[in-house]
């Protein structure tokens, strides 16, 4: 069995159609609108669940779409494959048989039967899991003799979600393949996310807007804003990478003090703070001596707050 994959940007950077000639700019310039990353750099971890976290048109298909080699970046490198034999996947056919990237679609075949397209990644896949996929599609209700265009969003999103868990890819992406998917189906899907994992370790990246939903599955975090790769690094690193403050507004104005403020909200004569930089022992315990309320911040919370123009500006 291919062991899970890691992975590895290094200043990537990616601007998509023809290149203005600039004499004072580099080609990849992130106030360009054509610009998609701006020297990218990360690690992936392999056997963990990752999560990449950013705004709509922060960068993050195109970063999936690389390591996929769906495409080749204009600047930079972009290395995946097992620890000490990661390669460039562009054009490398031994690179890519280990990576399965689902997107949205699901990237079906859409004048054929659903069954077509479960056999074509069946062959495709030296770890595919027939009897996997054949439960999976009974849970999540699809009919394998409809064409995918006879289906809802939502089952075709279901299946998408087979096609990566049943193909236990080294690598596998889940590029907001939940959309469409109701309630029950996305947590189903979760669950099995998981059961399979803990069986069978790969590396896995998940890319969701719904991140209160889905930061219970992450080890890691990768949060991409405006073409750059923000945080990088363990989730729980970034669950206490900052705290909530909250009492009378000189108080906590004292506890904040030293600290980037992500939020601010008021209420009568009380504040709340959200601030970067968790506190430590001595100074918790004199903000609780003080009346303030300290607490955590949540994966989502810290993602909207970093990538929010107000709070990158503070």
């Amino acid at each position: 069995m291919t062991p899970p994959f890691a992975a590895r940007l290094d200043g990537v950077g990616v601007r998509f159609g023809r290149p203005k000639a600039r004499a004072d700019q580099s080609l990849v310039d992130a106030r360009d609108p054509a610009t998609a990353l701006v020297d990218a750099t990360c690690t992936l971890r392999p056997g963990v669940i990752t999560g990449v976290l950013g705004r709509n048109g922060a960068g993050k298909t195109t970063m999936l779409s690389l390591l996929a080699a769906f495409r080749r970046p204009t600047s930079g490198s972009v290395l995946v494959g097992p620890e000490g034999a990661m390669e460039d996947p562009w054009e490398n056919t031994w690179i890519t048989s280990g990576v399965q990237l689902v997107r949205e679609s699901g990237d079906l075949f859409g004048d054929e039967a659903v069954k077509e397209t479960l056999k074509y990644y069946a062959d495709m896949r030296p770890e595919w899991d027939a009897d996997l996929a054949a439960r999976l599609l009974d849970l999540f209700e699809v009919d394998l003799r409809k064409k995918p265009a006879a289906l809802s969003r939502g089952k075709r999103s279901a299946v998408g979600a087979v096609v990566g868990l049943a193909g236990r890819a080294p690598l596998t992406i889940f590029d907001e393949v939940y959309l469409g998917m109701d309630a029950p189906t996305r947590y189903a899907f979760y669950d099995e996310l998981l059961a399979d994992y803990a069986e069978h370790p790969r590396t896995v990246l998940i890319s969701s807007h719904l991140v209160d939903e889905v930061d219970r599955l992450f080890e890691d975090v990768v949060v991409i804003d405006r073409g750059r790769v923000l945080v990088t690094g363990p989730a729980d690193d970034l669950r206490a990478r900052g705290a909530t403050l909250t009492g009378p507004a000189a108080d906590v104005e004292r506890a904040s003090a030293g600290r980037t403020v992500l939020h601010e909200r008021r209420l009568g004569p009380t504040t709340e703070l959200t601030v970067d930089g968790p506190l430590n022992d001595e100074e918790r315990a004199a903000a609780t001596d003080a009346g303030v309320t300290v607490g955590a911040v949540a994966i989502q919370d810290m993602f909207v707050h970093l990538t929010s123009g107000k709070g990158q500006d503070r």
